[in-house]
Parts: C-alpha cells; sequence; structure tokens
C-alpha cells in the first residue's frame, strides 16, 4: 500500500512509497481504510524533533475513514463502519482515567513505541501510535470512534485533532466567559478553532495574534474581532483593555517566547491558556514575585482538556447548527502525491489545514 514517510528525524521532505505494509492486527485492533487526513502543525514538529517520536514514521494523527476489518474480542465496530481516528484513546482504568482526566491518559503513548508498519527494509513507525498519512492503519479499537452518515470524511478528520484541542481549550479548560476580552496568539487551524471556541462562549472582544497576513484576514472570518501582527499586540491590548490585559489570552504557537508574550498580556487575575505544543528543552520562566503578586492562572490544555468522546460530540452538534464553520478552514486538497508541497504550505502559513485525500 502506499504511505509517506520519513526516514530520518530532521529530514522536511516525505518519501511516497508503495512499499509499505500495516501490521499487528489481532485481538483488540482494528484495521481503517484512511479517506482524509488533516495536516496538523504536531507531524512537522515531529518530522523536527521537537516533539519526540521513534523514526523512521508515517505522520498524521488526524484522520477519518472506514472500518476494513475488527480483531477479536472488539465490540461495537464492524467492518463498513465510518469511523475517525482518535490519538489519544482513554483506557478506562488508569488513575488519570478515573479521575475523569481522560486526555491525561498514557495507554496511546505507549503506542508510539511499537512499530505497526514494515517495510522490506524494516520496521516503520506510525506517529502517536496511529499514522494517517496512509492508505491502511492497524490501530487499537479505541482509536476508532464511531461517526454519524452525515459527516463528511475531511470534517470528522479535523474534529479528530485541531478543532477538539482548539475548541476545547476555550471551553473546557480555559472555560471562557460571555463578555469576555480574549486573545489568540497563532492562528493556524488550531488558533482558529480556539477563536471560533471563544465565540460560541460569548466573548466581547476576540484579537488574533499572526504574523502572516493572510491568517489574520482568516481570523476576522471565523469570530475574531479584530487581527494584528506581533508588533502591534502591545497597541491593541492597550485599545482594547485600557493597558490592563486580556482576561484570556491563548498560546497556540508552543514556543516559550509567544507563552512569555502571553503571560505578559494577560491581566492580573486572568487565564493563560497553552495549548501548542513545544520542545523538551524549551523552558518557559516566571519569577516568583510576579507568580505570586498578579495572581494569573497558567492552565495547559492537552487535546482540548476534557473527555475527547463527549467533545467529538459536541463538535459536531455546534457544526450542524451552524455555530462553528469546520468546512472553511480547509483551505487545500492534495493527494497523497502533494503531501510535500502541502507541508510547505503549512510551514509558511498560506493553509490553515490541507485535507489530503486517499
Amino acid at each position: 500500500m502506499r504511505a509517506a514517510v520519513l526516514h530520518e528525524i530532521g529530514q522536511d521532505k516525505l518519501e511516497v512509497l508503495d512499499d509499505v505494509e500495516a501490521v499487528g492486527f489481532g485481538p483488540g485492533k482494528v484495521r481503517l481504510r484512511i479517506r482524509a487526513t488533516g495536516l496538523c502543525h504536531s507531524d512537522v514538529s515531529a518530522m523536527s524533533g521537537v516533539l519526540p517520536q521513534p523514526a523512521p514514521f508515517i505522520p498524521g494523527h488526524e484522520g477519518a475513514g472506514e472500518v476494513m476489518d475488527v480483531g477479536d474480542g472488539v465490540t461495537g465496530l464492524s467492518a463498513g463502519d465510518r469511523v475517525l481516528v482518535c490519538w489519544l484513546p482513554a483506557c478506562g482504568v488508569c488513575p488519570s482515567c478515573k479521575r475523569g482526566q481522560t486526555q491525561l491518559c498514557l495507554a496511546g503513548f505507549m503506542n508510539a513505541g511499537t512499530p505497526n508498519f514494515k517495510r522490506p527494509g524494516g520496521d516503520v513507525f506510525g506517529f502517536a501510535g496511529t499514522g494517517t498519512f496512509t492508505e491502511e492503519v492497524v490501530v487499537g479499537a479505541g482509536c476508532a470512534v464511531p461517526i454519524p452518515d452525515d459527516v463528511p470524511f475531511e470534517i470528522a478528520a479535523l474534529i479528530g485533532c485541531g478543532v477538539t484541542t482548539g475548541l476545547g481549550a476555550a471551553i473546557n479548560t480555559a472555560k471562557v466567559e460571555a463578555g469576555s476580552s480574549v486573545a489568540v496568539i497563532g492562528c493556524g487551524g488550531v488558533g482558529i478553532s480556539t477563536i471560533q471556541g471563544a465565540r460560541v462562549q460569548g466573548a466581547a472582544q476576540i484579537v488574533a495574534v499572526d504574523p502572516v497576513a493572510s491568517r489574520r484576514e482568516a481570523a476576522l472570518r471565523f469570530g475574531a474581532t479584530e487581527a494584528v501582527s506581533p508588533d502591534e499586540f502591545a497597541d491593541a491590548k492597550q485599545r482594547v483593555t485600557a493597558g490592563e490585559g486580556f482576561d484570556y489570552v491563548f498560546e497556540v504557537v508552543g514556543k516559550s517566547a509567544t507563552a512569555r508574550t502571553a503571560y505578559e498580556n494577560t491581566r492580573r487575575g486572568g487565564t493563560l491558556c497553552i495549548v501548542g505544543a513545544g520542545a523538551m528543552d524549551d523552558n518557559f520562566q516566571v519569577n516568583m514575585f510576579e507568580l505570586f503578586f498578579d495572581e494569573k492562572r497558567i492552565l495547559p490544555s492537552m487535546y482540548g482538556g476534557g473527555d475527547v468522546l463527549r467533545s467529538y460530540e459536541r463538535a459536531i452538534a455546534l457544526w450542524r447548527a451552524g455555530r462553528i464553520d469546520l468546512e472553511s478552514m480547509i483551505t487545500h486538497r492534495v493527494r497523497l502525491d502533494g503531501i510535500n508541497d502541502a507541508l510547505d504550505q503549512m510551514r509558511t502559513g498560506e493553509s490553515l489545514r490541507t485535507c489530503v485525500e486517499l
């Protein structure tokens, strides 16, 4: 079968090969035919080494498709079912799951260390235990979440990661209050979803911050009340909040420098929400006096900060009701052979989300 493979960490191009085989099918597993997958910046971060991932590997974790076969012991799924890929399934029995913090379950991360593909030259890993830049993949049954018939594969793929992450940051983690002021730093697919979440929650002012003009323009279409470049952020803070700072600031880049900017633009007693996934050696610093004196809440948000199955259902309900726009987030569509052009468009900020159709 065909798949896009990164041979070594640090390479910026994928090789599309036709000699890849999905392996590991058996009890508790399902085999999926991927129909659509989105490009998420986490894929690029794994390719560059910012996020840990063994190589060679197949990127992609934001996918949707059809069940081809189910292993022994799998219930609730059968061949032909339409599903989205959940890259962080809950085991249901670990301490995090029992506390209701299923987004912190580590069972899915353990799968990332087990290869689920092979080539004549040896084993190939799937990013985050999945790997959706491919025609077929074998995953645990918990990674295959049934979707209603009226949800297109490309929409379901977005819900599988970026939309759930962004909406959840605003709704689950920060719990944006109606009438509040919000700033979102980084307006790619996840940032746009955060903006939509803040709008759904009733924020009065939503300032989008991004260096790319096309992304600023897009942010306005998706609910931002204004959009500024990073150089203009200080002026926006003065104008919108009289210099006090925003009630909520979302960092959706994954860098300590932008996290520090977000902290400085959060009002005293306000909320800084960290949504971007960064590197292990990139340290965010605050001094002990400001941490105490300013009483700003610093809230990391992992995969939307809540039960992902409930978050999927909520995203579908909001989309059906016209409260969020997911179709317009897909700015580019390619086949698998165009994957490297799509990655370049993501790196330059030209695209919000690219749908790879398989």
